[in-house]
């Protein structure tokens, strides 16, 4: 368990939060689901302030953002607040990938890590199964008899595992005789990038939830009508599977700032935030609530500012921008993040200001967290810190990797000189009314940068099918390389006079958005050369390491 013999029990958590002993069920020592009656019985106490961690666009290294919201929270603590995190649970095809863990790392973590880090309380094994369940009826439904003449070849709902699996991207099920099933092509995608997934975190309740899964599109009749997973009466098993995942999961950090972590949508494909249900129940226990949005703040802030933020009547009060010294040398061309380079760091200055950019454009005075590395030199932080206060931008060095909540003290009380006692008023970049094709420009132009959107003929296609199912005003959930502010892995810094392609668009009605695909991106991602799962392993006395 690493940490574990330090922890308190999950019970002193919960009490010192003031949840009744029936408003939660114990997973082991350390991890609770919280009961939904929670939030009925507080719906008349006052809302926290909740403060968004957001950050430049990511190395493949990653630039902490998960350690820094855990550590700031600790520093948060240590100066004497009440406060709480909201974070995302982690998904096991980047845990035995690239990425390796998602619970922070040093002295800013969430324990018991590896618990959390695997199945955790079984929320994601729920949607898989909840997911394939549906698969399933609808292959079943063809079979016998097809009632409502669906289209094999136009079945738009796909598999799910959480795994990187390549070889899952494209697949012809229903190989053998009449038994096997119809055949037909079919595809994965990671259990992240499942529409149950964000339908997940975005649910209010439990008939929410049902509502949402019944509105799902499953596919098409050979007269070119659309099918929802509520014509198959699937919504009401798929929501009997997800009963449990519902609830939020409390656990705690490593200095014992409780911690809500529940549903895990990605942030370069679905919207990259935890659930509309832990951010609730944490602002009603606690004065802050730190919480977290996948990748840069082009993706996850974007999508957290512009719709999530809507559908959960969430308040913002402030913005965590996080960067680092080896990140501005990313991006500005360095091929060595260890050794001084403040030429590089001055050209990769440019993504910086454009983050803060963005977040500005929100309303927000952003403070920018520097997260520190041991190689970072003092001409290197002079230069960085010197452009900010030129350009009026607050910023603090974060250390909370190494010093746990310590090394945020400067940071927690930067961040309370930004934020005020009334939320900031959002200034989000579409309106409601306005259609998905402007949606889209919108955010193209206004938050990437981009001169200019261009729609593939399937794009157009997808529009006009949008507009037939009167779904026109949907909000969207663009998905993009995390790696860049346009749709091009390779332009870093901040690009301009660059063009976004839009080559397809897919419809989440069950969330409530569609997802306009830019540029080249998968929703089933591939093990990388050598896996973060080869250094995973298990001793005699169980034991887990590697993650």
């Amino acid at each position: 368990m690493g940490e574990g013999d330090k922890l308190r029990k999950i019970g002193e958590i919960a009490s010192g939060l003031g949840i009744n002993e029936d408003e939660y069920e114990p997973y082991g020592p350390y991890m609770a689901k919280v009961s939904l009656s929670l939030l009925r019985r507080l719906e008349g106490r006052k809302n926290g302030k909740l403060i968004l961690v957001t950050g430049t666009s990511p190395t493949p290294a990653g630039e902490g953002k998960t350690t820094t919201t855990i550590g700031v929270a600790q520093a948060m603590r240590s100066i004497g607040k009440s406060v709480s995190i909201s974070l995302r649970e982690p998904s096991l095809g980047p845990c035995f990938g690239i990425k390796g863990g998602a619970t922070g790392g040093g002295k800013s973590t969430v324990q018991p890590s590896d618990r959390i880090n695997l199945f955790f309380t079984s929320d994601f094994p729920a949607v898989s199964t909840a997911h394939n369940l549906l698969s399933a009826m609808i292959n079943n439904h063809i079979h016998h008899g097809n009632r409502l003449n669906l289209d094999p070849k136009n079945i738009v709902f796909p598999r799910t595992i959480d795994m990187n699996d390549r070889s899952l991207r494209n697949i012809i099920v229903g190989v053998g005789d009449k038994s096997m099933g119809e055949m037909m092509t079919d595809h994965y995608v990671i259990t992240p990038a499942s529409e149950i997934m964000a339908i997940l975190a975005l649910s209010s309740g439990y008939e929410d939830l049902k509502k949402r899964l019944g509105n799902i599109l499953i596919g098409f009749d050979t007269a070119r009508n659309p099918v929802y997973a509520r014509d198959i009466r699937a919504e009401g098993a798929m929501a009997a599977l997800l009963g449990e995942a519902l609830k939020p999961n409390l656990v705690q950090t490593v200095e014992g700032v409780p911690a809500f972590i529940h549903a895990g949508p990605f942030g370069n494909i679905a919207h990259g935030t935890s659930s509309i249900l832990a951010a609730k129940t944490a602002l009603k226990l606690t004065d802050y609530v730190f919480t977290e949005a996948g990748f840069g703040s082009d993706l996850g802030a974007q999508k957290f500012f512009d719709f999530v933020t809507q559908v959960g009547g969430l308040d913002v009060h402030g913005v965590i921008l996080v960067t680092s010294i080896r990140a501005l040398k990313h991006q500005g061309g360095a091929k060595d993040a260890t050794v001084e380079d403040v030429e590089s760091i001055s050209s990769g200055m440019s993504n910086l200001m454009k983050h803060v950019g963005i977040v500005r454009s929100y309303g927000f005075r952003p403070l920018v967290a520097i997260n520190q590395f041991d190689h970072d030199t003092e001409a290197e932080k002079n230069f960085v810190t010197s452009k900010l206060d030129s350009e009026g931008v607050k910023w603090a060095f974060s250390t909370v990797f190494r010093d746990g909540g310590k090394g945020g003290v400067d940071m927690a009380n930067r961040i309370l000189e930004l934020v005020g006692e009334e939320p900031v008023e959002i200034r989000r970049k579409y309106q409601p009314e306005d259609d998905v094709e402007t949606k889209i420009r919108k955010v193209a132009t206004q938050v990437y940068g981009a001169s200019d959107v261009d729609f593939t003929p399937e794009a157009r296609k997808n529009l006009r099918t949008i507009k037939k199912l009167g779904l026109s005003n949907s909000h969207i959930c663009m998905a993009k390389t995390q790696y860049s502010l346009s749709d091009n892995p390779k332009l870093l810094g901040s690009p301009e006079n660059f063009t976004v392609k839009v080559t397809a668009i897919r419809i989440s009605n069950g969330a409530g958005f569609v997802v306009p695909y830019l540029g080249d991106i998968m929703t089933m991602p591939g093990l990388p050369a050598a896996p973060a799962a080869e250094e995973v392993s298990i001793s005699d006395d169980g034991v887990i390491s590697g993650l």
